[in-house]
């Protein structure tokens, strides 16, 4: 089981460590081409507008649409939460627009703003450590979209079929139960292609 770590940016070393502690290979993609070899992505939190012009300098756009085309699943953790989004507020453009969500960026506040908490998320968890770091939420969600966790009524975790994403940082904390959530998305997909 393969899973990419989208390597241009963000906290990628700490994703890769997760994917590995779940039992899966991480690889830091760093070439459009290594995605032909993955059964999973993780696009990682970080800067969605510095993530999205160097997707579009090293040509990554059309390919990680086809990775998503094909039914693989991708994860997108607080930038790559807002990467993955259909719609983002009071913005014209979106990036990848892949999920059916429509996002709110830097919605918790600015950098000194970040904290954590415990977050219930469906079929994971009843106290996931959640770190929030300049991060969005989900203000709305398309009818197809499972809303997986909230907090203080804002959508913070949500899966539209082999996309998930969360406006926190599961990678930033030694709780691994969410990475494995992804890593059975991941094998369900590929054992559906078999």
């Amino acid at each position: 089981m393969k899973i990419g770590v989208l390597a241009l940016q963000g906290a990628v070393q700490e994703h890769a460590r997760a994917v590995e502690a779940v039992g899966a290979e991480a690889i830091l993609v760093k070439r459009a081409e290594q995605l032909l070899e993955l059964d999973g992505l993780i696009l990682p939190g970080g800067e969605s507008t510095t993530m999205r012009r160097l997707i579009d300098r090293y040509d990554f756009m059309e390919p990680l649409l086809a990775f998503g085309a094909a039914k693989k699943p991708i994860f997108g953790t607080c930038a790559g939460m807002i990467l993955l989004a259909q719609r983002i507020n009071n913005q014209e453009s979106n990036h990848l627009g892949l999920m059916d969500v429509t996002v709110e960026r830097n919605a918790f506040g600015r950098q000194v703003d970040s904290f954590e908490t415990d977050l219930v998320i469906k079929d994971v968890a009843d106290d996931f450590p959640a770190v929030f770091i300049r991060a969005p939420y989900i203000l709305d969600a398309g009818p197809a979209v499972e809303v997986l966790s909230e907090d203080t009524g804002r959508i913070v975790a949500a899966r539209d079929g082999h996309y998930l994403a969360t406006a926190f940082h599961p990678e930033l904390t030694g709780d691994t139960r969410l990475i494995a959530y992804f890593r059975n998305m991941v094998e369900e997909a590929a054992r559906a292609k078999v």
